[in-house]
């Protein structure tokens, strides 16, 4: 249903690039971002609402819905770091203000009631707390402006779950936790740190860190059910992702993960 946005009167579309479940599809318009339809849009909206009243600057503005059935989104300016990863995206200081970002989401959140709502790929019932944690923190969903980060998009896979389990979405793939070979050259040899780092930036209280430490092997599980799906489902961006080293790679850090459980722990400053 349209809701009075004409994209035939509209700026040339522009596509943006990032993550590979809407590849090609997501559009640039004027100053609006237009995104396809899904079944879990209302739930969407209402999060992007809320965060809205909350005044919660980090976050898109849901519009409506374009004459071709889109989402209209506003566009937020600045730059989201895609691959390959430029070098400012992996400084300490963007870590920390990723941390800082995913906090101040947590807080304008945590008044919202998902109960109403529709939501995609429940979080596993441990990590289920209520809040609607993002669920994709992937550095290709954050924008930044001057090295920091601003605001988080892409919430196709926002749904009830925790602090805690969004720490350790976030940190997995921002520390990054993998194998020395899979990480950015920068990086290699400071994921452990650099988790530490994140966890103190978030301020992120014993309990939080004992989830966080927790959820960990069950975030990089819950993504990887998602790719699969897509890839059984012949998504061809995913399923070229996941034969050329999707696969392989989820293997490795799967592996790291339950081998580096205890310096994990530790780094965290728990038991």
């Amino acid at each position: 249903m349209s809701t009075g946005f004409d994209t035939r009167a509209e700026a040339a579309e522009e596509p943006l690039l990032g993550g590979l479940t809407n590849t090609g599809l997501t559009m640039r318009v004027g100053d609006t971002v237009r995104r396809p339809l899904r079944p879990t849009s209302a739930a969407t909206k209402a999060v992007l609402d809320h965060l809205e009243r909350a005044r919660f600057e980090g976050a898109p503005r849901y519009l409506g819905v374009d004459d071709s059935g889109r989402e209209v989104l506003t566009y937020i300016e600045g730059r989201a770091p895609v691959e390959p990863h430029p070098e400012w995206a992996l400084t300490d200081a963007a870590l920390v203000s990723v941390a800082v970002l995913l906090r101040g989401y947590h807080e304008a959140v945590a008044s919202f009631d998902p109960t109403p709502h529709d939501w995609p790929q429940a979080v596993p019932r441990a990590f289920n707390a209520g809040l609607v944690s993002h669920n994709d923190p992937n550095l290709d969903n954050v924008i930044f402006d001057g090295g920091r980060a601003i605001a988080l998009i892409d919430f196709d896979l926002a749904s009830p779950g925790s602090a805690g389990w969004d720490l350790a979405c976030c940190a997995r793939l921002w520390a990054p936790l993998r194998e020395r070979s899979d990480c950015p050259p920068p990086l290699r040899g400071r994921s452990l740190e650099r988790l530490a780092l994140f966890a103190d930036a978030y301020d992120a209280s014993p309990a939080q860190r004992t989830a966080m430490a927790d959820a960990l092997v069950h975030t990089h599980d819950w993504c990887y059910r998602i790719v699969r799906g897509a890839v059984l489902a012949g998504h061809e961006a995913f399923s070229s992702y996941w034969r050329a080293e999707g696969e392989a790679r989820a293997r490795r850090t799967r592996r790291w993960l339950a081998t580096h459980r205890t310096e994990i722990r530790a780094a965290l400053g728990v038991r």
